[in-house]
């Protein structure tokens, strides 16, 4: 055995864990919410060990139920992954991206991701003004008309297919906070995946819809330059 290399110990998983892990795997790329029958098919548990496992997972608020009875990931796994990207060649890609627009820009760049009805912002460079969005990264923010939302609801999934017509950048004033506004565009991956959006934010007063029109070329070539980095064909 090579020095420094350990084998191993022989030892059996959690039968328990196995099958709270089996549930929250079964969530794949483009799922919203899934149906408890559906879960079932896809886990080979029967729906009452299901039901269990997801009340202990809605308590650390990894599994979230909605009023309809389906099942769909929740916050906390937006969380985890926000530490997976942090810690992922992902953000060697992106941070620089930010400060490069921030410095440019005067304003703060940030990169969000779409989990279910929130947007999560993964990454963010501040603008050098005291006055800018007091959000971090890891903090949630609706699934509203904002750019960035509209973004990654327009591009993402299904709804894709109908964005052709979309004009980017989308620009937003005062919908999450009535003194914000945000200019934002789509990242893609791999098979033209959305990975997340890309966008400048900062106060109406100075982010003006002339202001940020002036903006937008740039935003543009750098989402077009990170999308073709991350693996999107254009």
């Amino acid at each position: 055995m090579l020095k420094g290399v350990r084998n191993r110990p022989k030892l059996e998983g959690v039968a328990s864990a196995e099958r709270v892990l089996a549930v929250l795997t079964a969530f794949r790329r483009g799922d919203d919410a899934l149906e408890l029958t559906e879960l079932a098919r896809r886990t080979s548990l029967v729906k009452s060990t299901i039901m269990r496992l997801c009340i202990s997972l809605e308590k650390f608020e990894l599994i979230e139920r909605l009023e309809d009875g389906r099942y769909r990931l929740g916050v906390e796994c937006a969380r985890i992954g926000s530490v997976y990207q942090q810690s992922f060649a992902m953000e060697e890609r992106i941070v620089p991206v930010l400060e490069r627009l921030a410095a440019e820009s005067l304003e703060t760049a940030s990169f969000y991701i779409r989990r279910g009805n929130q947007r999560i912002c993964l990454f963010r460079a501040d603008s050098p003004y005291q006055l800018r969005m007091n959000v971090r990264p890891g903090d949630a923010r609706p699934m509203d008309g904002s750019s960035i939302a509209q973004v990654l609801s327009a591009f993402s999934g299904k709804a894709r297919q109908k964005s052709a017509d979309i004009q980017v950048p989308i620009y937003s004033c005062g919908v999450t906070d009535p003194h914000v506004a945000s200019l934002a565009m789509p990242v893609f991956g791999p098979e033209g995946s959305l990975v997340g959006a890309l966008a400048l934010s900062g106060p109406s007063s100075r982010l003006t819809a002339d202001h940020a029109g002036g903006l937008g070329p740039r935003l543009r070539e750098e989402a077009e330059r990170l999308s073709s980095q991350l693996g999107a064909q254009l």
